[in-house]
């Protein structure tokens, strides 16, 4: 039957699939008393895992594959370290899923079996990312079919086809779901079975927008001829493209032979290129690392995170080394450790004067040495996709410790991160500028307070005492007035280890004292920190000299200490004003958040995005404030017809009857002239397939800066919207044409059917 079709060919009678089918006992730990054998097995439709469940109340007993972020062998999770021995971590596993869904920390009963588990998972994930769009599309709409199948016979009622419109977020009136049963039930058996469904399928994923589009262009006999293709690419995509592309665009996507063999490309191979990469929005060169990497590092936007250690608030919030985790598997390259005294004589991170919980700082830099450059390649599609980046990361120490725990905090990062932590300049003689990303690949800098001049290395001079220092974010949030820091607290100085001092090379914190004194006294590796309140003010006010001072030196902005919740300020106007280190809290979803993954989603998620020219050359006039002419003016206009969207989420999964009203918000985010948002109307029940044809123009000054963000949202007259989904790009990644676009759930994760479909054209401005 149709409804148990699958597009998991590739693992057809694979060993360990087939263990996974067949399921086994696996030891769930929740604590070290709480250690129960839990039945699991893979579902047949090859999606879905079960497990047993012995509540009174049986929520959900399944979840998705869908949902699983990684699978982790061995004792790598939090809760598996504490609550296991050992002696068992060949046995142990871990499976961790997107959004906030608490792990699943599991012991098999033997090391094969373990070994089995991780690698059917890891297949079915691995084969779950190979599914192009149509696959996707597919394999989203028969799981759909399958839950309105309550009887399980693989035929379809009229109530049944109805249940499956709603959960594919469709809202037909009777008249017409009856209409369109009847068109497919030609055996007028009163259900639909085998090729009835298919029929079904086909009628319901009929995209008209592409039949417009696929008539205008195939001027060969009713198809698209390789000369059509071309014309198409050239004209309508505004490509640079030569026959033998349009050739291998028919070898790749067309799926009829007989079009293939006269190298003509039918209606269904060009669907399937246009939900392809190379249909995509998104340039598919910029998914690599294209920028130069040999500049400074000071000459670059470092994606970077605040309070990295924490999961949620930051009174009462748990901290985690799964926190930095996330956050460098998102390629962040620069994180923060917060540095505490601990008992037993260990140093903590935590955000101090909280309940925030407590983990330990060298469990911490395990953590980090493990997935800072975890750099995973997946092979597919002809192209390689980065989990991590192999730039260097900033470790930004907050440090309260004693002399006695500094001392072991400097051991603990010297024996764990061994030769990749740089503990002296690359060069043999006092430099006089930063390196570039290129030459400190796999390195570890640590940024904090140093007791001498970086030329002390080379002039073998003590510095003698250990100096009294205040931890860089109370310095930077000091006033002539307050000597308090933002819990009310009195602030006391603390003494500097030399063991600690001595690791900070590049990165040496100093308090900022205005940029004539920045000029003048501060080395190039002196750097200051900026609450977001300083920064933002400096950066509408003093642009310029901003911009200068970030030519020569790092800044890094973090947000006040009263966004008690770990909300985000807007790091646009930071950018502008070519501040490095814009830190927010990666821990919470937000616009911010979304617009921090635009930014650094282009030069192959490597953490790193090259400033434009005129934020890096001394002689530089820029100021996004005002605006004079300068070649940052490069004056364009944005043209986008908001075509369609297909298979948006439903978001009240627990109302059946509800089905989305969708609206599209397109916004323009960049220098205070470009910043501009227009909206559709919204489009009553249906999420399924809604039109909008609706275009809008944008008029960009300075495209370099700017960043194109699409929001989906549920309408709704008397409350908030909702959000659907969201994906942001910058301007100078777009592809021009008729494009798809992924979305995104609130929490930056590829909502894998849905997706929109517009017309963009970024010209020069007449």
């Amino acid at each position: 039957s149709i409804l148990n079709e699958e597009p998991f060919g590739s693992l057809e009678g694979d060993v360990d699939l087939q263990f996974l089918l067949v399921g086994g006992k696996l030891m769930k730990v929740k604590s070290s008393s709480w250690k129960k054998e839990r039945m699991y097995k893979l579902h047949d439709d090859n999606a879905t895992i079960w497990h047993e469940s012995h509540r009174i109340f049986k929520r959900k007993q399944t979840f998705s594959i869908d949902d699983v972020d990684s699978v982790r062998k061995g004792r790598q999770s939090e809760g598996l370290q504490k609550h296991t021995e050992a002696h068992v971590e060949d046995r142990c596993f871990s499976i961790f899923f997107k959004g906030r869904r608490r792990n699943l920390d599991l012991v098999a009963t033997s090391v094969e079996e373990a070994r089995q588990w991780v690698n059917g998972l890891e297949k079915i994930i691995s084969n779950m990312k190979k599914l192009n769009r149509q696959q996707t599309s597919e394999h989203w709409i028969f799981n759909c079919m399958r839950k309105a199948d309550k009887n399980k016979d693989n035929m379809m009622t009229l109530k049944e086809l109805k249940h499956f419109l709603r959960q594919i977020n469709i809202e037909v009136d009777e008249t017409y779901a009856k209409l369109l049963f009847t068109k497919c039930d030609t055996s007028n058996s009163g259900t639909l079975e085998g090729s009835e469904i298919k029929h079904f399928y086909d009628l319901l994923t009929h995209r008209e927008e592409i039949d417009v589009i696929y008539e205008k262009h195939a001027a060969t006999g009713g198809q698209m001829s390789a000369q059509d293709l071309l014309n198409f690419l050239q004209n309508e995509q505004r490509e640079v493209a030569t026959l033998e592309d349009a050739l291998r665009l028919i070898e790749k996507y067309e799926l009829d032979d007989s079009a293939k063999h006269m190298n003509h490309m039918t209606k269904d191979g060009f669907l399937m290129y246009l939900q392809q990469e190379e249909g995509s929005i998104f340039n598919p060169a910029h998914k690599k690392v294209f920028q130069d990497m040999s500049q400074p590092i000071n000459d670059y936007f470092i994606s970077s995170s605040h309070n990295t250690y924490l999961m949620e608030d930051q009174l009462k919030g748990p901290s985690s080394t799964e926190a930095y985790i996330k956050a460098l598997m998102k390629s962040c390259r620069c994180v923060e450790l917060d540095c505490w005294d601990g008992a037993h004589g260990e140093p903590v991170i935590y955000h101090g004067h909280t309940l925030t919980s407590k983990v330990l700082f060298k469990d911490v830099i395990k953590a980090i040495k493990e997935y800072a450059f975890k750099y995973n390649l997946d092979h597919f599609d002809d192209h390689f996709y980065v989990s991590t980046s192999e730039y260097p990361v900033i470790l930004s120490l907050e440090n309260h410790c004693t002399l006695e725990q500094q001392k072991l905090m400097a051991k603990h990062m010297i024996s764990i991160l061994g030769s990749a932590l740089l503990t002296s300049p690359l060069e043999d003689q006092m430099p006089t500028a930063f390196p570039s990303p290129q030459e400190l690949k796999g390195r570890f800098i640590i940024k904090g307070k140093r007791l001498n001049k970086l030329d002390a290395v080379f002039s073998n001079t003590s510095p003698g005492v250990e100096e009294d220092c205040v931890s860089e974010e109370d310095e930077s949030a000091e006033t002539s007035n307050s000597k308090t820091d933002t819990n009310g607290q009195k602030k006391s100085k603390i003494k500097l280890a030399k063991q600690l001092s001595d690791l900070v090379i590049y990165c040496k914190s100093v308090h900022f004292s205005g940029f004539e004194h920045a000029k003048d006294k501060q080395a190039f590796y002196e750097m200051s920190s900026f609450k977001e309140s300083k920064a933002v003010n400096l950066a509408e006010t003093a642009a310029k000299a901003f911009i200068h001072h970030n030519m020569t030196k790092l800044s890094r902005i973090y947000p006040a200490g009263s966004r008690t919740a770990s909300s985000n300020y807007n790091p646009v106007p930071l950018w502008n004003a070519g501040c490095q280190i814009v830190a927010l809290n990666f821990q919470t979803p937000s616009k911010e958040m979304d617009l921090n993954q635009g930014r650094f989603r282009s030069n192959g998620l490597s953490g790193y995005i090259l400033k434009p020219e005129f934020q890096r050359y001394a002689g530089s006039e820029f100021n996004p404030m005002t605006l004079t002419k300068g070649p940052w003016i490069k004056h364009k206009a944005f043209h986008i017809m908001v075509i369609s969207a297909q298979q948006l989420p439903k978001l009240n999964k627990d109302k059946p009857k509800s089905i989305v009203d969708p609206l599209v918000k397109v916004e323009i985010y960049g220098v205070p002239a470009d910043t501009c948002s227009k909206e559709t109307r919204s489009i009553e029940n249906n999420g399924f397939n809604p039109m909008w044809n609706e275009t809008f123009q944008f008029d960009i000054q300075v495209p370099e800066l700017a960043m194109l963000r699409f929001l989906v949202e549920d309408y709704d007259a008397t409350s908030q919207n909702d959000l659907i989904g969201h994906y942001c790009l910058p301007l100078t990644s777009l592809q021009n044409g008729y494009r798809h676009v992924p979305l995104l759930t609130k929490r930056g994760d590829v909502i894998p059917s849905a997706g929109l479909f517009v017309h963009l054209m970024l010209l020069d401005a007449k």
